[in-house]
């Protein structure tokens, strides 16, 4: 612990250095032994002993975590190791692997620098390696690469020395391929991992050891070693000879860049900000004088201190006291009222932290995951977080006890807070509480937490899916009518573009934009130049156009109109489900001289009703989530696998094999993968590796659409006849 303590103190006295700071995440798919090289870097630095390095798992802090043996939060830690004689401040995030988590390495990507990318030797890159990837090339942060499980190559697969080096050159070009694809720019730019420069390392993080070829004159340890021992099984030799902390170490503090390199990139991918300004130019210097501009990128609950917001600092300096500002939540101040760094489970206070550095704090009760908290009253706020996957399923959720009423609305939106990607509907009406997910172990772990650690004791329903609604087809000027009758909105709806669909999602396209930038994306996408002009608000994937021409009071009334889509687009007509991929176009309106008869009770319901009823006419129809799955088998259990995907309604578009194992491609309705995880261990004697990743919406087929239709609604307590058009348009 005094070791502990020591470093507590280094940290805060290198914190002050930017060019002896390297902010880091671990990325990979699930099991491919992240946490176990988190644990090696640790012992490096002191913070554990060497002995349970591998073993102790310290960034799983959770119970849940320890019991499951997988990584469910990002966990963060400040180190000091030392590196050819100076000390360096390591800030590491430990990320999970588990496609249900990915939201959790979208915000630790906005958070770090440079990444290094573990892939499993034997498995290769996965599913999940290609996600992590894209949100760490998304978010300008450079990756460097580590094999992890070598030694499973020599002692499982039984390879030889110019095979299992065959098989290492596979893996990097494979990870090559992917940068490359991803983000061309970057790859030619000095990006393209390549071993003999040291971006890439080799090892294994269960031994405690690693090679990479810069080390190999450093530490005598060579490829022909690494065979030789790993078939003796004396990992103690090359964990002695070349232990693992220093080999990643030599790889981060070389090729991975410090804060002042990283923000003069990173910066103009996240703020779209004036550069020239005194925020922008401190951001791009990193300079600890300049305004507070900090991105808060996680927020936990501590039983002592409350909300903690951790995110990134770019700019400026966080002291206890300081009075800071959460943009978009009404100019409220916050006053910090403890600053401090994360150790792992364990938050240390400090008196001061500054630009460069990854700060978690108390006392910003505003904030939220993603929101932009600044020194000044305005300011531009940074890029949202944009997540790869979408909530697929939902539970319901009601407190056994009605006293615990209160605390579970509290509890709910706390969870909410603590995790974006979760949505969470509360109906104070009916009682009845939604969450949605990205996945059955999401909300098992979620609903587990609420018992566990908020304490209140809940019934949850069985999982739901989470459908969408949208048109199929073109249907034009509906006519939507005021109660009073003295208004009217005409309406064409249509399907949105699939490639403006695409740029809405990538975050190319939205209203935070200049009018002029989004017209020119939108144009050269394809959409008419008039169109492209005449945005007026953009909900999820679903855009509104204004083609009216010199409309009297259309000014003051367009906000209540804006609202009304609002209302229809939160639940379609169909199911009340969430609608998506719907261009709406207000083609003309007729409004009431007087403003008291073109009021908020008048407008609403008339734009909800013509969206509502027109989306029927236009051949509303529903969406369901579909998974991309992924399963290895051996050869003689092919037919099982691909069974388990066609009974599932599901298709099998591709398979790859690789020795005596084959990898069936395909996907399913996630309606249909209940039960699959149990469905698919049996079916192929438990031979199985499969993983699951969101591929998106499909239409739900025509056969099917009346049957779900009805037992939505049922379940929902509405009218179990399907809906007409005249109950909208009146």
């Amino acid at each position: 612990m005094v070791r502990g303590k020591k470093s507590v103190e280094r940290v805060t006295e290198l914190m002050k250095d930017p060019k002896h700071i390297r902010n880091i995440g671990i990325v990979a798919h699930i099991d491919h032994g992240k946490t176990t090289l988190s644990d090696n870097l640790l012992s490096g630095a002191g913070i554990i002993s060497e002995d349970l390095a591998g073993r102790q798992l310290f960034m799983d802090s959770d119970p849940e975590e320890q019991a499951r043996g997988i990584t469910i939060d990002a966990s963060n830690v400040s180190m000091v190791p030392e590196y050819d004689g100076q000390d360096y401040l390591i800030n590491m995030i430990d990320t999970p692997g588990h496609v249900d988590f990915g939201g959790d390495v979208t915000r630790a990507m906005r958070a770090v620098d440079g990444a290094v990318v573990l892939v499993d030797a034997v498995e290769g890159t996965m599913p999940q390696t290609e996600t992590v990837l894209r949100q760490a090339l998304k978010e300008g942060v450079r990756p460097v690469l580590f094999i992890n499980k070598v030694d499973r190559l020599v002692n499982e697969i039984k390879v030889d020395e110019t095979e299992m080096q065959i098989r290492l050159g596979k893996v990097i070009d494979k990870v090559n391929k992917l940068i490359k694809g991803m983000n061309e720019e970057a790859y030619n730019s000095g990006w393209k991992l390549d071993a003999s420069e040291g971006t890439v390392a080799f090892g294994s993080a269960l031994y405690n050891w690693a090679v990479s070829v810069p080390y190999m004159k450093k530490g005598g340890v060579s490829f022909k070693d690494v065979f030789e021992k790993c078939r003796a099984g004396d990992m103690k030799y090359l964990a002695k000879n070349s232990p693992l902390y220093e080999v990643v170490l030599d790889m981060v503090v070389r090729h991975l860049p410090d804060p002042l390199v990283a923000q003069k990139r990173r910066i103009p991918v996240i703020w779209h900000g004036d550069k020239e300004t005194k925020e922008g130019k401190g951001m791009m210097t990193c300079d600890p004088t300049a305004p507070v501009c900090m991105m808060v990128t996680d927020i936990s609950f501590d039983p002592h201190a409350g909300e903690v917001a951790t995110g990134r600092l770019f700019s400026g300096s966080l002291k206890r006291g300081d009075s800071l500002y959460v943009m978009g939540s009404a100019k409220r101040e916050n006053r910090l009222q403890q600053v401090g760094i994360f150790m792992g489970p364990k938050r240390v206070e400090v008196d001061e932290i500054v630009a460069g550095n990854i700060p978690a704090v108390t006392g910003l009760k505003d904030a939220y995951v993603g929101s932009t908290v600044t020194s000044l009253m305005e300011m531009e706020t940074f890029e949202s977080l944009k997540h790869y996957s979408e909530p697929v399923m939902t539970v319901a959720v009601e407190a056994k006890s009605m006293k615990d009423l209160p605390k579970l609305v509290e509890v709910l939106r706390q969870v909410a807070k603590e995790d974006p990607t979760l949505i969470i509907t509360i109906n104070e009406e009916t009682g009845e509480h939604l969450i949605s997910g990205m996945g059955e172990l999401h909300l098992e772990i979620i609903t587990g937490r609420i018992r566990r650690d908020k304490g209140v004791d809940i019934v949850t329903s069985e999982p739901i899916v989470v459908y969408r609604e949208t048109v199929t087809d073109k249907v034009e000027n509906i006519e939507g009518k005021s109660p009073n009758r003295h208004n009217r909105f005409y309406f064409t709806l249509e399907p949105l573009p699939d490639a403006i669909v695409d740029l809405i999602k990538k975050g190319e396209v939205s209203m935070n934009q200049p009018a002029l930038e989004r017209r020119d994306v939108l144009v050269a996408a394809g959409m008419d130049k008039d169109d492209a002009k005449s945005v007026k608000d953009i909900k999820g994937t679903c855009m509104l156009f204004d083609r009216t021409k010199g409309i009297q009071y259309l000014n003051e009334t367009m906000e209540l109109v804006i609202e009304g889509i609002h209302e229809a687009l939160a639940g379609g007509p169909l199911a009340d489900e969430p609608v998506q991929n719907l261009k709406m176009t207000l083609t003309d309106v007729k409004l009431h001289e007087d403003a008291i008869h073109r009021g908020p009770a008048q407008v609403i319901p008339a734009v909800r009703g013509a969206i509502k009823g027109g989306m029927l006419i236009a051949g509303d129809s529903l969406l369901e989530p579909v998974q991309k799955i992924q399963i290895t088998v051996p050869m003689d259990q092919m037919g099982a696998a691909t069974s388990q995907i066609q009974g599932r309604r599901g298709q099998v578009f591709d398979m790859q094999s690789e020795g005596d194992t084959i990898t069936v491609v395909g996907k399913a309705p996630v309606a249909e993968l209940f039960g699959f995880a149990g469905d698919i261990r049996s079916a192929t004697e438990g031979r199985a590796m499969w993983n699951t990743e969101f591929a998106g919406f499909e239409l739900v087929p025509n056969g099917m659409v009346k049957d779900v239709v009805v037992a939505i609604r049922k379940r929902k307590g509405l009218k179990e006849v399907m809906p007409t058009p005249a109950d909208y348009l009146a």
